[in-house]
C-alpha cells in the first residue's frame, strides 16, 4: 500500500535535499538506473518505503507524461514531507544536471565542441547495469507475486520486444489485471473507481509558439514536458520534430550534440533542454527551457500523488495498479536488455559488470562508490588502450 510512512516527520528537508542532490550528481545511465539507485537509497538503506509502495510510485510515474525518474523523486519527496518535500526533492534532483549541462553549453558555445568523456561512460555504464539488475531482482517478487501476474509480466516483455508502444503495454496490463480480478471475485456495489480519479493522469493540452523568444522557448518545452510519455529515450524524436523540422531553431548537428550532453551528464536526461535553451538565448534561455520542461512534472505529481493510496485502497483500481506494476518492471527489464547490448561490448566492460555485481551482492557496496570505481576503471582502460 502506497501511503506515506508514519515516520515521515523524522525526515528533514535537509536530508531530502542532500540525498537527491547526491543522486542527481552521481546517477548515470538513464531512468532505469535512476530508479534502481533510488530504490537502493530509499528502500534498502533508509527504509522510507516498502518495495510495494515504491512499485506503486514507479507505476504512477509511468501513467503520467514527463521525465519518469524526476517524477519518482518528486513522489518520494511528497511521501516524506508532503508539499515542501515534493518541491525540495524534485529541485535537488534536477539542479546538479542543470548546472553541469549549463557549463557544458557555455563551453560548447565558446569552443564549438563537446568535451570528450566517452571513457567515463565506458566504465560507469557496466557497473550501473549491475545496480539495475539488482533492483529488478529485488522488485520482481513483489511485482510478480502470483502466477497470473508472472504470466502478465511475460506477455508485457514479449509485447515490448515486438515493438508495442510502452503506454499501450502499461494500460493493457492494467486492464487485463482488472478483468482477471473481476473474474475471480464478483464486484461489490461500493467497488467503484470514479473516472475523475484518473483525470490528472491524462496529458494536458498545450499551445505552440513560433519565435525563439524566452516566452516561446518556455512554451515549447512546457508542451514537450506535458505530452511526452515514456522516458528521456523518447525525447529525441520530440525535440527534432519541434526544434529542427517545425521551427528551425537548431541544426541536426546541434541537436545531436545536445542529446550527447544529456547522455553523458548525471541526473535526468531532460536537462538536454538546459543545453538547447543556452544555445537559443544564453543563460536566461537555459533557465527558461529547464523550467518549462520540468514544471509539468511537478504539476502532474501534485495532482496524482494523493490519488495513489486511493487507487490501492480500491480492489478494482488496486488490480489495475498490480498490472501496471508488473508491466513497469517488464519495461525496466526491456530497457536493461537494450542498455546491456550497447554497454557490454568487450572484455573489460563485461569484467566491470561482473565486478559490480559481486561488490553489490557480496559486500553490499553503496552504488555511488561503484560509479567511482567504474569511472576510475574507464579512465584506466582508456589510458592503457585496452578498450575495443
Amino acid at each position: 500500500m502506497a501511503e506515506p510512512d508514519l515516520s515521515a516527520e523524522r525526515t528533514s528537508l535537509g536530508e531530502l535535499a542532500r540525498l537527491f542532490l547526491r543522486l542527481g550528481a552521481t546517477t548515470f545511465g538513464g531512468p532505469a538506473a535512476h530508479i534502481a539507485m533510488m530504490r537502493e537509497h530509499v528502500v534498502r538503506r533508509r527504509g522510507w518505503l516498502t518495495d510495494a509502495a515504491f512499485l506503486d510510485l514507479v507505476s504512477a510515474t509511468n501513467l503520467i507524461p514527463g521525465p519518469n525518474s524526476t517524477e519518482l523523486a518528486i513522489h518520494i519527496g511528497y511521501q516524506r514531507r508532503r508539499w515542501a518535500g515534493l518541491l525540495i526533492a524534485g529541485v535537488a534532483f534536477i539542479a546538479p544536471a542543470m548546472l553541469l549541462t549549463g557549463a557544458l553549453a557555455w563551453a560548447y558555445v565558446r569552443y564549438d565542441t563537446v568535451p570528450a568523456v566517452g571513457w567515463f561512460l565506458y566504465g560507469v555504464k557496466p557497473v550501473i547495469l549491475a545496480v539495475i539488475l539488482q533492483a529488478i531482482a529485488g522488485l520482481a517478487p513483489r511485482a510478480a507475486g502470483t502466477t497470473g501476474l508472472r504470466v502478465l509480466g511475460g506477455a508485457a516483455v514479449l509485447a515490448l520486444a515486438l515493438g508495442a508502444p510502452e503506454l499501450a503495454v502499461l494500460f493493457g496490463a492494467g486492464l487485463a489485471a482488472i478483468i482477471a480480478h473481476r473474474a475471480r471475485a464478483p464486484r461489490r456495489p461500493d467497488e467503484r473507481v470514479a473516472p475523475s480519479m484518473f483525470a490528472p493522469l491524462l496529458p494536458a493540452a498545450a499551445t505552440t509558439t513560433a519565435a525563439a523568444s524566452l516566452p516561446s522557448i518556455f512554451g515549447v518545452f512546457a508542451k514537450i514536458g506535458s505530452v511526452l510519455f515514456g522516458s528521456g529515450y523518447v525525447l529525441v524524436a520530440f525535440l527534432r520534430a519541434e526544434l529542427v523540422q517545425q521551427r528551425g531553431w537548431l541544426t541536426e548537428g546541434q541537436l545531436v550534440d545536445a542529446v550527447a550532453v544529456g547522455q553523458v551528464t548525471p541526473g535526468p536526461v531532460f536537462t538536454t533542454a538546459t543545453f538547447i535553451g543556452y544555445l537559443l538565448a544564453g543563460p536566461s534561455g537555459a533557465l527558461v527551457a529547464t523550467a518549462g520542461i520540468f514544471l509539468p512534472a511537478f504539476v502532474f505529481v501534485a495532482a496524482s500523488g494523493p490519488l495513489v493510496p486511493r487507487l490501492r485502497a480500491s480492489p478494482t483500481a488496486g488490480a489495475f495498479l498490480d498490472g501496471v506494476n508488473v508491466a513497469s518492471l517488464a519495461l525496466m527489464a526491456a530497457v536493461t536488455v537494450r542498455l546491456g547490448a550497447a554497454t557490454l561490448i568487450d572484455g573489460p566492460t563485461i569484467a566491470l559488470a561482473l565486478l559490480g555485481a559481486a561488490l553489490l551482492i557480496r559486500y553490499k557496496l553503496d552504488a555511488t562508490w561503484l560509479i567511482v570505481i567504474g569511472a576510475a576503471a574507464g579512465w584506466g582502460v582508456h589510458t592503457l588502450g585496452w578498450a575495443g
